[in-house]
């Protein structure tokens, strides 16, 4: 029988991955996290109420679809506002506030609800779990639990020792599927068993939707809001449009909608001159921006050399920042066309 990587010693763990990562061409620092980004998951998989929470984001992208080629890091997730907020959304059938002083009202209400389930609820499953292993929680702001692992590598700036999860839930996350997750380590022919997880997804095609109306807001405002890692919302659009999955979002405009009525009450945006962002516009006429103007230009520029200098981006990836570029060019053509 193999035997489990986390119960090997920290010695042997460090062998393992540097033979996976001399194999594979990729940090080992990175692959250990991903071992602790599998492990978190499957840590949530098992929770009395899994079955409300739904994967999304960019590490969705990597993990559970496989449709980009970087390394991602933090989990973003979503707990089901029909389960926490079952008495919120109570005769709205498409679980959304009629009015935008509701939705601040339903939002002050799920923040405090999910805050309090972090807390108790997930916190104590967490403790459960972890066990031995070298691992310690840290509730923080913004319903986020952070998850510090003692790392075998010094690692980066970039990539700090520390899996965060990011929670929300006034959404339904829909579409969603179960997915299988499995470490990167996983690809290389040791006779070890490293975690793995089966994880409700949203869809790829909803993803992308999130992402573009997110880097349209930030088009508009000439910033990226909440974080200085922004530059991989770009690189994900593109490998999302070169593995088909853009086009089929584009077509499925239904989809395009939902995020745009979501958006419009719970994430509301204005322009530089104070105007509101009408996303509903932007999306039924395709009139989205993925190119930013100087100066925020040259700043997701320096982000994105970082990621690369990181080593987040795989080696089989050839893209620099000028290329990455012109494909938003051409993609944001093909959706002003649509």
């Amino acid at each position: 029988m193999a035997d489990s990587f986390l119960e090997l010693t920290r010695d042997d763990q460090r062998d393992a991955l540097a033979v996976v990562a001399e194999g594979l061409g990729r940090p080992p620092e990175l692959l250990e996290k991903d071992v602790w980004v599998v492990w978190v998951l499957d840590a949530l998989s098992g929770l009395p109420d899994a079955r409300n929470l739904v994967f999304k984001g960019g590490t969705s992208l990597s993990k559970a679809y496989g449709v980009i080629q970087r390394f991602s890091e933090d989990l973003d997730l979503t707990y089901d506002i029909r389960a926490l907020g079952a008495d919120l959304v109570e005769g709205h059938p498409n679980a959304l506030p009629p009015s935008v002083t509701q939705a601040n009202k339903w939002s002050k209400v799920l923040r405090m609800r999910l805050a309090r389930w972090i807390h108790e609820d997930l916190c104590h499953h967490m403790h459960a779990r972890i066990g031995q292993l070298p691992i310690t929680l840290e509730p923080a702001e913004g319903e986020r639990l952070l998850v510090h692992y003692e790392p075998l590598y010094t690692g980066t700036d970039y990539v700090k020792p520390t899996v965060v999860m990011e929670f929300g839930a006034r959404g339904t996350a829909e579409p969603n599927a179960v997915c299988e997750i499995v470490c990167d380590a996983s690809r290389a022919s040791l006779d070890l068993v490293f975690p793995q997880a089966q994880v409700r997804t949203m869809s790829a095609e909803r993803t992308f939707w999130e992402k573009l109306t997110a880097i349209h807001v930030a088009c508009i405002q000439q910033r990226f809001r909440g974080s200085d890692r922004f530059s991989r919302h770009w690189y994900d659009l593109v490998q999302l449009h070169q593995a088909g999955i853009a086009e089929n979002a584009l077509n499925d405009i239904s989809t395009g909608e939902s995020v745009a009525a979501h958006k419009a009450l719970f994430f509301r945006e204005n322009d530089l001159t104070n105007n509101r962002i009408d996303y509903a516009d932007v999306v039924s006429t395709g009139a989205l921006h993925i190119v930013p103007d100087e100066p925020f230009l040259s700043e997701l520029k320096t982000d994105f050399d970082a990621m690369c200098s990181a080593g987040l981006i795989e080696q089989a990836v050839d893209l620099d920042f000028e290329t990455l570029m012109q494909a938003c060019r051409s993609l944001e053509e093909l959706i002003g066309k649509l």
